[in-house]
């Protein structure tokens, strides 16, 4: 064997995909001393996107003081791709739930530090900008953001004010006049879900209660963003509220939609764009993926499914790794899977099981790299 190529998620609550990514080197080495390797950590769009991009294609992280999620100063990030052109930002990196911990009020939390930050790109000479919609402790629709770049928002009385979830609802008027100039800037959002703005299955509805709201106030974070969304069409024409993906981020996949004209895009797509995974599968001999479980909702756009069907253009097999295995896989293997293997070793609850998962790794990777050893023996 001599070229491996090993993409896999994050087995969340246990391990990066960093992580990952090292020990299913250490292990392909230990059997192939002299394959080459290419390690590409893919991320979701939340915490670690910057990590993984760079860890992946190389790069520069940049450090800036921003506005954090209630407005305070904060020391945030963004990372610089080896073209020079290319910036990666997680929002999670200024509006991130960890920045909240015990403080969680998605009435008052702002996306104004993640426009801050591809402000500070775009002067720094970034033209391409990826920005990864994840882990949000926010509900702002994306206009903190907006008004961080330069576009104003006024109430009834003509007065401006920088809209959070709870007071989109005193939007009257937007004025982008004074906007930094974009022209000819590309913005990519990773957008892993599908939920529209408003609604039963919008961005407060379905995901507001992790970021602290009760059903009461869920109910007006989605008024309020529905009112957004009626302003926005009325001033501009552009009707946001039932776009695939709006809803992601607190409604960031909105904001970003309409003020950068950002293309929302599955991540896994972005990510093997960016690392150019069709040209790194020439001569490929195997690509290893995986995640913390493999089932149905794999087979949606996620990560496993989108390095599968790649690789299975260029008749590269493909061995997924997991924690676990749902019962719903076996489309799957028409999608270019060859083989699922399970790292757990024991039948215990994963709450024990979490604590000895990189052992339990290292130790199915030691059998399927014996395996493939036996066989390229023979």
């Amino acid at each position: 064997m001599k070229k491996v190529i090993l993409a896999p998620d994050s087995f969340k609550g246990t391990m990066s995909s960093i992580k990952v990514c090292d020990i299913m080197e250490e292990k392909i080495k230990k059997f192939f001393p002299l394959a080459e390797v290419i390690k590409i950590p893919v991320a979701d769009g939340g915490e670690g996107t910057v990590d993984s991009f760079l860890k992946a294609v190389g790069g520069t992280k940049v450090r800036v003081k921003v506005s954090g999620p209630y407005f305070e100063t904060i020391d945030s990030f963004y990372g610089i791709l080896p073209d020079g052109k290319t910036a990666v930002i997680e929002m999670a990196a200024a509006a991130g739930l960890p920045l909240v911990e015990n403080r969680k009020n998605p009435l008052s939390t702002t996306t104004y530090g993640v426009g801050e930050l591809i402000r500070h790109a775009v002067l720094n000479g970034c033209r391409n900008i990826i920005i990864g919609l994840g882990g949000s402790c926010t509900n702002d629709g994306g206009a903190g953001l907006a008004a961080a770049l330069g576009v104003k928002f006024y109430d009834d009385v003509g007065k401006e004010f920088v809209p959070v979830g709870g007071t989109l609802s005193r939007i009257e008027r937007i004025d982008i006049s004074e906007m930094q100039n974009l022209s000819g800037l590309t913005v990519t959002a990773m957008c892993d879900v599908n939920n529209p703005l408003c609604g039963e299955n919008g961005a407060a509805k379905v995901f507001g209660p992790q970021k602290g709201a009760d059903e009461e106030t869920a109910e007006l974070l989605d008024r309020n963003l529905r009112h957004f969304a009626d302003v926005i069409r009325s001033q501009f024409g552009k009707d946001i509220a039932d776009i695939p993906g709006a809803g992601a981020a607190g409604g960031m996949g909105a904001g970003v939609a309409v003020f950068l004209n950002a293309g929302l895009k599955q991540g896994i797509d972005v990510v093997l764009d960016t690392v150019e995974f069709d040209r790194l599968l020439d001569r490929a001999d195997l690509v290893f993926t995986g995640e913390g479980k493999i089932d149905g909702q794999s087979l949606r756009g996620k990560v496993v499914y989108g390095v599968a069907a790649r690789a299975k253009k260029h008749g590269v097999p493909v061995v997924a790794v997991a924690g676990d295995i749902g019962d719903d896989i076996e489309e799957i293997y028409k999608l270019g899977v060859s083989a699922i293997v399970s790292i757990n070793r024991m039948a215990i609850p994963f709450e024990m099981a979490r604590h000895r998962s990189e052992k339990d790794l290292a130790l199915t990777m030691e059998t399927i790299m014996r395996l493939i050893s036996l066989n390229a023996a023979t």
